[in-house]
């Protein structure tokens, strides 16, 4: 089986927890079968896993993702990069390319796409391959999933049957409607449209070459700045005439939006907060060091983080875009491949940091132009390399590099650093990376 995993975007809709940097799928929430939390991403990477021993999987990602991606997942994933963001079918042809030219996927084969952030039991990836295995015969060029819908909603798209078989012809897809024309599309037998579909990956290179002009994977991805932002709906299904669509009826929530997310979450209180008995269908989700406590509240979800600290009422968060918009995204906090940082504190001519470095793991080695860095180590063991020159470092020590020497820390243990930079232009632009051995 090969399958395609959409990660998306940012996730607006979950500040505070969500940013440019950690999209909503990096968000640790639900708990895992070690009692761990784990991210939507962890989950469904974890629940697709069990489905088949030969399963090819990539994750197709912006650039700005990978990071995450590979802290949470390890550093043996196939992740297929969008150098900058330009829609579902750039997106999709450029992961189909990757399996083909980079993993050696026959375009022969079968191909399952799906996007990253459903909340759905194993029954819905048992769907999933019997997606594949249709689209292996060929009887149309896109096989589609339809979610049977459980209310009327205006927040999907819907997909009109032929008939209300398991797997029908499909007559003609409709947008997000009103909630009169929804309850409408649900009385003639509509299904959600969730956005997952399979078909040959031939099928998705011959579409793409329709509209691109390329000759493989390395290729696009040189050009892939230059590509118009379209979707894969409306580049390609929407013309297409030979579709069938598989019904699901088992659990399926899009966790778009803080209301929905909620519904899934197996706990009332994550982090440290505390509600009293009179509080009714609330959840607190607190990643500050200072406790949340809710009292006499009801329908309220509050989130707090080095982002911002959302209150609001449950059917108001669905509305948070705008106001989010508004408000200054500076990126407090970041998972990165090597570990994660959270920042404590900004001034006019200073910037701290908290540094958690995996045990292994290293930062590049760098150079600054314009600042200074002090660090000091509060937790682990490991060892530096300042311009050359290695050193093993303990808890309560404190090293100073000045502008323009070249450093890296490496973690024999998981290690944590206050990193203080001072200096009148502080920038993530001012840095310099060179290789250990230059």
């Amino acid at each position: 089986m090969n399958i395609v995993l959409l990660s998306g975007g940012s996730g607006v809709r979950l500040w505070p927890l969500s940013n440019e940097v950690r999209s909503k799928q990096f968000i640790k929430i639900f708990r895992g079968e070690d009692g761990n939390y784990e991210s939507m991403l962890q989950r469904i990477y974890r629940q697709v896993c069990k489905i088949d021993d030969h399963i090819t999987m990539v994750i197709a990602a912006s650039k700005s993702q990978v990071s995450s991606i590979h802290n949470q997942l390890g550093e043996n994933v196939n992740i297929s990069v969008e150098p900058c963001r330009r829609d579902t079918f750039p997106a999709i042809v450029l992961a189909a390319a990757y399996l083909i030219d980079i993993a050696g996927v026959s375009d022969r084969e079968s191909l399952v796409i799906c996007p990253v952030d459903p909340y759905v039991e194993e029954d819905y990836f048992k769907v999933l391959k019997s997606l594949g295995e249709q689209a292996d015969k060929e009887e149309a060029n896109l096989v589609l999933l339809g979610i049977e819908p459980t209310y009327p909603s205006e927040k999907y798209g819907y997909i009109i049957p032929n008939d209300k078989k398991c797997i029908s012809r499909v007559l003609k897809f409709q947008e997000k409607p009103d909630m009169e024309t929804a309850k409408n599309y649900i009385r003639q037998g509509a299904l959600w449209n969730g956005g997952v579909f399979a078909c040959k990956l031939k099928y998705i290179m011959d579409q793409a070459h329709k509209l691109i002009d390329f000759t493989n994977y390395e290729d696009l991805f040189d050009k892939y700045d230059t590509l118009c932002k379209i979707s894969f709906d409306y580049a390609v299904v929407e013309k297409e005439k030979k579709i069938q669509v598989m019904r699901f009826s088992g659990k399926w929530k899009d966790l778009g939006t803080w209301n929905t997310l909620t519904e899934a979450m197996n706990e009332h209180c994550i982090g440290d907060s505390i509600m009293n008995e009179s509080c009714t269908n609330v959840h607190v989700v607190n990643e500050l060091d200072i406790p949340v406590l809710a009292m006499g509240l009801h329908d309220v979800v509050i989130s707090a983080s080095p982002q911002g600290i959302l209150v609001s009422d449950k059917k108001q968060s669905s509305y948070i875009k705008p106001f989010v918009d508004k408000i200054d995204q500076q990126v407090m906090f970041a998972e990165k491949s090597w570990g994660s940082f959270r920042i404590l504190d900004l001034g006019e001519e200073s910037l701290t940091i908290r540094v958690t470095l995996n045990p292994g793991h290293r930062m590049n080695y760098h150079s600054h132009k314009n600042r200074n860095e002090v660090w000091v180590v509060i937790l682990g063991v490991g060892y530096t390399i300042v311009d050359g020159m290695k050193q093993e470092i303990h808890v309560g020590d404190v090293l100073t590099m000045e502008a323009g020497c070249r450093h890296t820390v490496i973690a024999k243990t998981e290690l944590q650093l206050i990193e203080v930079q001072l200096g009148k232009e502080i920038s993530v632009y001012d840095k310099q990376k060179y290789s250990l051995e230059s």
